[in-house]
């Protein structure tokens, strides 16, 4: 067992983990609740900053998925429709079965460089969720 597969199984690293990223989403959440002051003066730039801020939050995420947990996400499509990715604005429905499904729509939109400025329509108690919650309400985010 390497020195890498033998950190991801001890619960001090998992704690660490943890830890960094409540840490830095609270941090994340504070620095979003003082851009509140720039929605009457500057609407695109509160909106810039934001997406900003969340990607630092949901690129942690990813990274659990795609490196720690090693999942790999498959895009089937054709290469015309590849060349558009990031370009245009589009609406992707996902089959949601499992709890980390997101992460995998996540996964996909860090690769076309979109994961800061994503959005879902949530359901309304997901908006009382630390981090992730709040963080959806400053994206202005919609609830069902």
């Amino acid at each position: 067992m390497g020195l890498l597969a033998y950190l991801k199984t001890q619960f001090v690293v998992h704690l660490l983990i943890g830890f960094v990223f409540v840490v830095s989403g609270l941090v994340i959440n504070f620095t979003q609740l003082c851009t509140l002051a720039l929605w009457p003066i500057n609407k695109q730039l509160y909106r810039r900053l934001n997406c900003r801020l969340a990607y630092s939050l949901w690129s942690q995420l990813v990274m659990l998925l795609e490196w720690w947990s090693c999942t790999e996400c498959t895009l089937f499509t054709d290469q015309a429709t590849v060349d558009r990715f990031g370009k245009e604005h589009v609406v992707i429905i996902l089959n949601h079965n499992f709890e980390i499904d997101f992460l995998c729509g996540w996964t996909m939109c860090e690769r076309f460089g979109v994961l800061g400025s994503s959005k879902v329509l949530a359901k309304k108690e997901l908006l009382y969720v630390p981090l992730i919650g709040w963080t959806w309400y400053f994206l202005e985010i919609v609830f069902c």
